[in-house]
């Protein structure tokens, strides 16, 4: 029930979509299916088909070897089988901005498309070859996708939007992902296809929309922003926000990139170390550090309450919401009784540093997983119900943290929440000044 709640809200922000007369619903559909989608279905897809492939691999290692694995032989290669997606995921997050510097912005989402799709055939192909090795390696594929393609499904997104619904917009990657997750879990299912005879087909589904993702996405224009403040091309820009939007000179649009572009011009674009040595994003840093370490470890999911109310409220009150909701799950067990965060990162940084950042995140984030992943099991069966005490903290951290700290986001171009960021004080002392000249035109 708690995924189908977070997908509502994908309905909400593409039917405020529909009004656009461009291409930008096309491009968020295409964009969402072939990005955080097959995140989301990747986490969930192995939970109702697992006894099948543990079977599988004790046929597969029986065939080869005429003798049955020991338990410990399976539980290892299950875990790799497991934590491979996550592996995955850590190098392909690791190479947003090498790939991107290479290919910009659309070419990037194709490739993480074409690798998809090679994963799934490989998965396909494990099953009547017999080999489980085969499994592992289509899941770190499929890990190095879906982590290339995150990034990627961000950036695009806050590179397209108008800043007056950027939230709205880049908010459908969330959407996509539950909806993902939620895919996952009903197609996962034995009645459909978690059955013996296809869950490798089951594994390897969401492969369909990157295929329809690699077709489509060439007749789709490139990030506006991308061909403005890095590639130059003011005219190109224009015509990428009309074919998204509809017809218009977008005079608005472009006078903020243009200030950006200028306040940047003195500062080549960051790498990751780089990024992590400038003392002028330390809060920035932080922030979507803290932020991304806090959702990993509590579900947290933004709604479409994003443009009417803020950023800042959403997180602080969301997790405080959480740490009361985990604590009455302890109780409710020990009593024996039943029952957005992704828009931040391409907010708070400048172009100069997205890429960067996102880099940074990326492997935080897909480093969380595997940690948790590999660690719950353990907590599960040390700790009993009282493992949920631990989200009750989390969550009582990340909304102390976002309510006293976390600047608002809400309707401010890149700028202004940079400077926002600039005027944090902690114990007297702020982050270290430096001179952004504004162009005015």
């Amino acid at each position: 029930m708690g995924d189908l709640s977070r997908v509502q809200p994908v309905f909400t922000h593409i039917s405020s979509l529909l009004q656009t007369r461009g291409k930008a619903l096309l491009l968020v559909i295409i964009l969402g299916f072939g990005g955080n989608f097959q995140s989301g279905y990747h986490f969930t897809a192995l939970s109702s088909p697992t006894p099948f492939i543990q079977s599988f691999i004790n046929s597969s290692w029986y065939e080869r070897w005429k003798e049955i694995p020991p338990p410990q032989t399976v539980t290892v290669i299950w875990s790799l089988i497991v934590s491979s997606f996550a592996i995955g995921g850590f190098c392909g997050a690791l190479c947003v901005k090498f790939v991107a510097g290479i290919t910009g912005r659309k070419k990037g989402v194709i490739c993480s498309g074409c690798i998809a799709v090679i994963a799934a055939v490989i998965m396909l192909a494990s099953k009547p070859a017999k080999s489980f090795e085969m499994i592992i390696v289509a899941r770190i594929l499929a890990g190095y996708s879906a982590g290339f393609g995150w990034s990627f499904h961000i950036i695009y997104l806050s590179e397209i939007s108008p800043k007056n619904i950027r939230g709205r917009v880049t908010l459908t990657s969330a959407n996509f992902m539950s909806l993902g997750r939620l895919s996952g879990q009903l197609f996962g299912l034995t009645e459909i296809l978690g059955r013996e005879e296809l869950w490798n087909v089951a594994i390897a589904l969401p492969a369909c929309f990157s295929v329809l993702q690699v077709l489509v996405f060439p007749f789709l224009p490139e990030s506006p922003r991308y061909l403005f403040i890095e590639k130059q091309d003011k005219e190109a820009c224009r015509k990428a926000l009309q074919t998204l939007w509809g017809p218009g000179n977008y005079k608005q649009e472009m006078d903020e990139m243009f200030t950006e572009q200028a306040s940047i011009e003195a500062a080549h674009s960051k790498g990751p170390l780089q990024l992590l040595k400038d003392k002028t994003v330390r809060w920035q840093l932080v922030t979507i550090v803290l932020i991304y370490w806090f959702n990993q470890l509590s579900g947290m999911s933004a709604s479409f309450l994003i443009e009417r109310v803020g950023r800042r409220p959403l997180f602080w009150g969301g997790y405080g919401a959480m740490c009361t909701t985990w604590v009455v799950v302890t109780i409710l067990l020990n009593l024996k009784l039943g029952a957005g965060a992704g828009t931040l990162c391409s907010e708070i940084f400048i172009q100069s540093d997205r890429l960067a950042a996102s880099v940074i995140v990326g492997m935080l984030r897909w480093l969380v997983i595997a940690v948790v992943g590999f660690v719950f099991p353990f907590l599960i069966k040390s700790l009993g119900s009282y493992t949920f005490v631990l989200f009750a903290c989390v969550c009582l951290l990340a909304s102390l943290y976002t309510f006293f700290i976390l600047p608002e986001t809400k309707g401010k171009t890149m700028l202004e929440i940079t400077e926002e960021f600039k005027a944090i004080t902690v114990c007297g002392k702020s982050s270290p000044k430096e001179t952004i000249t504004e162009t005015k035109l």
